[in-house]
């Protein structure tokens, strides 16, 4: 078993009840704060939204994500929080862990969802499968009369990163085993 340090400033610590697994020499675990950007959604007012289809898309919760997609229903012209194409979005509130990529564009969000942005060039589906990993650990963490989660629980997940070529690998076999998953399922119906 490896060991495992994180250095913050002078102060060094052991992060190993942290760390899910042993990696290869060539990979390594970073804090999602490292490598993205969260955006937390901010609610708008009756007034401010419409269901006529002017202005920008205004994403309000989980009853906007079916299957992996967004469901655009509403629509405001004065925009406050923005997601933008590429985007992970990820509902923090209620209904916590519906995820869906921005493939739309410019959108206002709710507080109920986080936009998580990658500045790091890490392959999109790779982060997915990196956050559908921690889904569980996500929604354990959740708090509250109506449970929600904390930027910090999101900001602090460390993720295993393999260099570019292993992502774009870990992505095709994720893939391939879930078409065949998929497939056994169907057959079974």
């Amino acid at each position: 078993m490896s060991f495992y340090y994180e250095k913050i400033g002078d102060k060094i610590e052991n992060v190993n009840t942290e760390i899910p697994f042993d990696l290869s020499e060539d990979w390594e675990f970073v804090r999602l704060k490292e490598i993205c950007e969260l955006i937390s959604g901010r609610d708008l007012s009756p007034s401010e939204y419409n269901t006529d289809g002017l202005g920008i898309p205004y994403i309000t919760g989980a009853s906007n994500f079916l299957e992996g997609k967004v469901e655009l229903v509403r629509w405001t012209k004065s925009p406050q929080v923005l997601t933008e194409i590429g985007d992970l979005l990820l509902t923090c509130k209620g209904t916590i862990g519906e995820m869906a990529f921005n493939d739309f564009g410019a959108a206002h969000i709710a507080r109920q969802i986080m936009a998580i942005r990658n500045i790091y060039d890490l392959n999109t589906k790779y982060l997915l499968f990196c956050m559908e990993f921690y889904i569980h650990k996500i929604k354990d963490a959740a708090k509250g009369l109506i449970p929600g989660i904390s930027r910090e629980d999101i900001l602090n997940l460390i993720l295993p990163i393999p260099p570019e070529q292993y992502q774009r690998q870990v992505v095709l076999s994720v893939e391939k085993i879930n078409g065949i998953l998929s497939s056994i399922e169907k057959s079974l119906s």
